[in-house]
């Protein structure tokens, strides 16, 4: 019997781009036996919280092999790179005993340099950004590549990091479990104002949070005319999310305002399909927004030269702007002017997403997965 390992060393919003495939292969395949591999206890619970919604599926759940302070510590404030190498390092045997590893993210490459040869490397990606980082030259090292639409493939095509037979476009897996989860358009404030999206990148030197967000914030709390979810990429607050709430506690009479440092709702589109406009940076939920086509607003916090660079195509999706003290009138001009974006809009989540809008695409990756495995058996 094949077996098929999933591990997760990465953060929860990395889990909903794979495990529906693993979900999927393990209802599809009973022939293929599937792992999914966690660094802790707490990061198990969530994956069989996930994997809940699949019944139908059966899957075998591993621990991964890590001193018990490492693992407190991820609790605490999530996996650093060193933990995620330590955790590859000390379960190299175990990840040898498997015909495929299917990750979301690319530090199990070092795999390969710790001896781990046999096992098919596979990568389903995460996320649907234009970030130079999900173009990294060393992701040819990986045996065979999911991704979703023709701006992905092309892009790794150019650079020389997809064989013929070694990838499948197309995929989305999030989508999968969203649907499953019966999130939808949620109403997420009791008034009728336009729900603004504030949603900055965790990487200082993209985000627009350090210099403009207490800005940002002070100008929602003053104003009456529009509701505010603040739902950051859910790593900026990573090792300090208690502390967060400090940022928060100005702001706590303020019913217009909703703060998520990083809760499930983060993650799981709630907020991108329950809010009227999207203002951020660089994050890749502006395109898990424009899946339904509404305005957008970027906020450039670093004089940004980002016409024609490809790592900032969503930029031409709605204004940009470089200040945030008349974002009244900014915002108001965004929704009006939305019109003019539409077209634009509409053919980048064809380019981003390709046949993966609306879904399902998770079985299809799935299949194509065995599929690759037969085939280079």
């Amino acid at each position: 019997m094949q077996r098929v390992i999933f591990p997760y060393i990465g953060h929860p919003h990395q889990e909903f781009h794979s495990l529906p495939i693993a979900m999927e292969m393990a209802a599809r395949h009973p022939d293929i036996e599937v792992h999914l591999a966690s660094l802790t206890k707490t990061r198990e619970a969530h994956l069989q919280y996930l994997a809940s919604f699949y019944p139908e599926a059966r899957v075998q759940y591993d621990l991964l092999k890590l001193p018990p302070f490492i693992g407190r510590m991820i609790d605490r404030r999530g996996p650093q790179p060193t933990d995620k190498i330590l955790a590859l390092f000390l379960n190299k045997e175990y990840f040898r005993r498997f015909q495929a590893i299917v990750v979301p993210e690319r530090t199990s490459l070092y795999l390969r340099r710790m001896g781990v040869r046999e096992p098919k490397l596979v990568w389903t990606r995460h996320g649907a950004g234009d970030r130079a980082v999900g173009f990294a030259k060393d992701v040819r090292h990986f045996d065979y590549i999911l991704m979703a639409g023709d701006k992905v493939e092309q892009r790794l095509m150019a650079q020389g990091s997809l064989r013929p037979g070694h990838y499948r476009n197309g995929i989305y897996a999030k989508f999968d479990l969203v649907q499953r989860m019966n999130i939808h358009r949620a109403r997420l404030f009791q008034n009728d104002r336009p729900t603004i999206l504030y949603n900055p990148h965790f990487s200082r030197h993209l985000s627009s949070f350090p210099k403009f967000g207490i800005q940002i914030l002070d100008y929602f709390a003053r104003q009456q005319k529009y509701n505010l979810v603040f739902a950051p990429h859910y790593r900026l607050f990573d090792s300090h999310r208690t502390q967060a709430q400090r940022l928060f506690h100005p702001y706590r009479n303020c019913g217009h305002m909703l703060f998520d440092p990083g809760s499930e709702k983060s993650i799981d589109m709630t907020y991108t399909m329950g809010s009227d406009l999207y203002m951020g940076d660089v994050s890749s939920q502006v395109a898990e927004f424009l899946t339904t086509p509404r305005p957008c607003l970027f906020v450039d916090a670093h004089a940004t030269q980002w016409r024609d660079n490809p790592n900032y195509t969503s930029w031409s999706l709605g204004n940009v702007i470089h200040s945030v003290t008349d974002l009244d009138h900014e915002i108001d001009r965004a929704f009006t002017m939305q019109t003019q974006f539409l077209d634009r809009q509409k053919s980048y989540i064809h380019d981003t997403f390709g046949h993966a809008v609306p879904g399902p695409s998770a079985a299809t990756a799935a299949n194509s997965i065995i599929d690759f495995l037969r085939a280079n058996d």
